[in-house]
């Protein structure tokens, strides 16, 4: 497993994550991934800025560690050909060190145009379609389509990278497997979930693609801190992604946590200083298969020790527990 940092655009300001980005790569981690939203999940996280703004001044500070969206709709507030440019450009700003991350996204962010929010289904469709036109244009050349929810009239893209930007989605189930798992290069997932990695690698009739996931948690020195804070930052986590994504707004995630306890918390997310809970949960994701994984450090102010206990101590502990991962 490759070990990465999360760029958690919900709970730190554009110039933050920017400095972050720098100083993660500087304590070794092998990727980093960015959040896109439009909104912060709830209030007290605070912060929302554009992820893409963010993603291109971090290819200019940052030099080595591969760079992907956690992930983009790019069917409601995005259009995909507008998609296909912005991940264009950022690969060739990031010398080919960039991977689109897509997915069917959240009602969190996408109400916010006005067209509504479609069915799990519609949106699946509309996804199927916004791959099929991101990927005609990383092809070359002017491109047309027309198809139920999309229509392309002679776009191009007129700045691509010699090497074409890999393509990952984000999956949930049987469903979403077998859609995408022919047309991403890699799959995208929140849970350790072993029956996605082998379907995945059944419909691909291959085993060598990239399955990344990701891993919120705590690190504080004093437990009862970071478990406060964990609370009071990601308690809408544990309500799974079936949920999280028809929820409108953050009043609709407060009132949908109201009655998960700090101890709900600290029994999903591991916090506090110990390596030894975080190390266990990386497991979990190695032994599902997943072959890259994001840390999400929680809390927009306490990312300097976190990254100042990851060199010192936690990379470390990955590279021995894990030894073909965590470069």
């Amino acid at each position: 497993m490759r070990i990465g940092y999360t760029l958690m655009t919900e709970q730190a300001g554009p110039k933050a994550l920017v400095r972050y980005a720098a100083a993660a790569e500087r304590a070794g981690f092998d990727f980093e991934v960015s959040s896109d939203h439009y909104s912060p999940w709830l209030d007290e996280q605070g912060h929302a800025p554009y992820a893409w703004s963010v993603l291109g001044a971090v290819t200019q500070r940052t030099d080595r560690v591969e760079l992907m969206t956690y992930v983009t709709c790019p069917t409601v507030r995005y259009n995909p050909v507008v998609v296909a440019q912005k991940a264009a450009t950022l690969q060739l700003l990031s010398d080919n060190r960039f991977t689109l991350g897509l997915g069917s996204g959240e009602n969190l962010n996408e109400h916010v145009v006005g067209t509504g929010w479609p069915p799990a289904n519609t949106r699946h469709a509309m996804l199927t379609e916004a791959i099929d036109i991101i990927s005609g244009l990383f092809d070359g050349g002017y491109f047309n389509y027309s198809g139920r929810h999309f229509q392309v009239d002679s776009a191009k893209l007129w700045d691509l990278p010699e090497i074409r930007t890999p393509i990952g989605v984000a999956v949930s189930g049987k469903q979403s497997v077998e859609k995408f798992a022919l047309t991403a290069d890699a799959m995208i997932a929140v849970e350790p979930d072993a029956d996605l990695v082998s379907r995945w690698d059944a419909q691909r009739h291959d085993t060598g693609s990239r399955k990344v996931g990701q891993l919120p948690i705590c690190w504080d020195a004093d437990r009862d801190v970071a478990v406060k804070r964990a609370h009071d930052q990601f308690r809408w986590f544990g309500s799974g992604w079936k949920v999280n994504a028809e929820l409108p707004g953050t009043a609709g995630f407060a009132g949908a946590t109201q009655f998960v306890t700090e101890d709900d918390v600290a029994g999903g997310i591991p916090c506090g200083p110990d390596l030894e809970p975080i190390v266990e949960s990386v497991r979990n994701f190695a032994d599902a298969g997943f072959t890259d994984l994001a840390l999400v450090q929680i809390g927009g102010d306490h990312q300097d020790g976190f990254l100042e206990f990851a060199q010192s101590d936690l990379l470390p502990a990955l590279r021995d527990a894990f030894p073909d991962g965590a470069r």
